[in-house]
């Protein structure tokens, strides 16, 4: 299983960006997906994820902002988010387990001026 993340880069606080992790090797529409960030001197921490049923769930500081979807047909999995503060600035990282194994993108940075 390979994860493949893009859509990173400078944006200005209040503005959007749309994340992308394209799944090579597992099946989107069974595997639970998630995203992750990591801030500069502070841990890995979960953004969003949704199960297999669909069901999603999001950090409070993120909820409202933030929305995770995913593609089935073309196996990707997306982190929409809108009014996006400094504080959002991390590498955020898309996450799928898959036979009780997870796997991780590279990671991508977004970058939120004030």
């Amino acid at each position: 299983v390979q994860l493949q993340a893009s859509g990173g880069g400078l944006v200005q606080a209040g503005g959007s960006r749309r994340l992308s992790c394209i799944v090579y090797g597992a099946v989107v529409r069974l595997a639970p997906i998630a995203w992750y960030r990591q801030a500069p001197g502070e841990q890995r921490e979960l953004v969003a994820d949704m199960d297999s049923t669909g069901s999603r769930n999001y950090a409070a500081s993120v909820t409202g902002r933030f929305t995770i979807e995913k593609d089935n047909d073309k196996k990707t999995m997306f982190l929409q988010m809108n009014n996006l503060k400094p504080e959002d600035t991390a590498v955020y990282y898309c996450n799928v387990r898959w036979k009780s194994r997870d796997f991780w993108g590279q990671g991508t940075l977004v970058t939120v001026s004030s």
